[in-house]
């Protein structure tokens, strides 16, 4: 864009806006161009806002139209696709001053927020009435609850409970040229016209900016029993988890492998088996006997399938340590090394096949993958550590990236589970889509944003 344009794209915005909320500053711009997919693309934005209210983000959107100027949201800044990496010469649009829960309902069992509230500060607002919001994303304690709508964000407690876009009973959305739409409602269930509210969780702001959020609200369950189990290989960890979810259904089924682990114990010396090929982290939250049953039955498949080591814990404290080690995972592989992380899902059936998958490619490709991830529902975070400063490795990391994702693919699964398309899987769409698929995608994007000025670029 020249200068001319940017000039003119900053009185227009100033017009509209509080001074506070538009920002032109260099080093600001730089800190706001990407997420934390360092791979993907991103552009020099030629401003910055900071919308208060959604008549803010009305206005923002009707320049940006007037313009022709593409506009990308952002949140926490903290998605690992790519999907809020800025355009260049385009407008960057924080939604991290609309950070207010509103509302929440005890009795309706709901909450409504704005899309800057943390996640954090959504489950602490749900606590204080004895309630809990489910959704707990790793990012949980500093990612916001826009950008786990935009992607459709899973977690830790997802195979029980569901991903974000099950947590959603309705939408606020301003639309390219300004107008404001919402969708579904306060009620647990609504049949009255199409999906709305689903299409626009997980669509990355290609659609529209979400403004505000109904979110269902859950009662707290009772705490938890959890089993930790060691496995001599990684098949053998998929299978028990294949056999795992066949026979209960835990509220979490986690998996970390030897890579991962040692990563883990070199940042935080937590005691961990260090030795075995994978563990599993499983924890039934049914209370009672019914948890103990599920938990001793859970154990017995582990067994079963040539684990070496199983142990439980009651102890809350005890089960929070073992939930951080897993937590920990992405941040102590990043201390390994530049990281590239993926975030493929296939069905359960086929999870031991992409461990084993996984495991050839980092022998063939000659890297280092740690691999993680939310083994209940099949979605798992292959993380490829390299040295950034040498171009050979860099070329196999990109390469077993890729294949990665082939695998997934090849074993019927998807190319993301949770992180989204934004940009780094945007390549791959097509190949689990089909053309048909990518045809109407692109015509609901061309009938929600005709001039193709939200987020370009990304998923589509």
């Amino acid at each position: 864009m020249s200068t001319s344009r940017t000039e003119a794209l900053w009185r227009e915005l100033k017009a509209v806006l509080p001074p506070e909320a538009v920002v032109t500053d260099a080093d600001v711009l730089e800190s706001h161009r990407r997420d934390q997919a360092e791979w993907a693309p991103a552009g020099m934005p030629g401003v910055l806002v900071r919308p208060a209210s959604t008549s803010e983000v009305q206005a923002v959107l009707r320049v940006a139209t007037a313009l022709r100027v593409p506009v990308v949201a952002r949140g926490a800044g903290s998605g690992l696709s790519g999907g809020a990496n800025a355009v260049e010469g385009g407008i960057v649009l924080s939604l991290m001053r609309m950070n207010r829960v509103l509302e929440v309902d005890r009795r309706g069992m709901f909450a409504v927020v704005q899309p800057g509230v943390l996640n954090a500060a959504v489950k602490s607002a749900a606590a204080e009435q004895g309630l809990w919001y489910a959704p707990d994303p790793a990012s949980w304690e500093f990612s916001s609850i826009g950008g786990n709508l935009a992607t459709n964000a899973g977690g830790l407690c997802c195979v029980k409970y569901g991903v974000t876009g099950d947590a959603v009973l309705g939408l606020e959305a301003v639309l390219a040229d300004g107008s404001v739409v919402r969708t579904g409602g306060r009620t647990m269930k609504t049949s009255a016209g199409y999906g709305l509210t689903r299409l626009f969780v997980g669509s990355e702001g290609t659609l529209g900016i979400i403004t505000e959020a109904t979110l269902k609200l859950r009662p707290r369950p009772p705490p938890a029993t959890t089993l930790l189990a060691a496995f001599p290989t990684l098949v053998s960890a998929g299978i028990a988890v294949t056999d795992i979810m066949a026979t209960t259904r835990p509220s979490l089924l986690e998996l970390m492998d030897r890579a991962t682990v040692r990563a883990v114990e070199a940042h935080a010396a937590m005691g961990l088996d260090v030795e075995s090929a994978a563990l599993l982290l499983a924890r039934s939250d049914a209370g009672g006997k019914q948890g103990a049953e599920e938990t001793a039955a859970m154990a017995a498949v582990c067994e079963a399938a040539g684990a070496t080591f199983v142990t439980q814990s009651t102890d809350e404290a005890e089960g929070e340590l073992l939930m951080q080690a897993r937590r920990l995972a992405y941040p102590a592989l990043e201390k390994q090394g530049a990281t590239l992380l993926d975030d493929v899902g296939v069905p359960l059936s086929r999870i031991p096949e992409l461990l084993a998958a996984i495991e050839r490619i980092a022998t063939t490709r000659a890297v280092l993958i740690g691999t993680f991830g939310h083994a209940g529902d099949g979605n798992m975070h292959p993380t490829i550590v390299f040295d950034r400063d040498d171009a050979h490795a860099s070329v196999r990391a990109r390469a077993a990236f890729d294949e990665i994702v082939e695998a997934a693919l090849a074993l019927g699964g998807t190319i993301t589970g949770e992180h989204g398309v934004g940009a780094l899987k945007q390549p791959f769409l097509e190949a689990q889509l089909g053309a048909g698929g990518m045809h109407l995608h692109r015509s609901i994007k061309a009938a929600l944003d005709p001039l193709g000025l939200l987020n370009p670029g990304k998923v589509v």
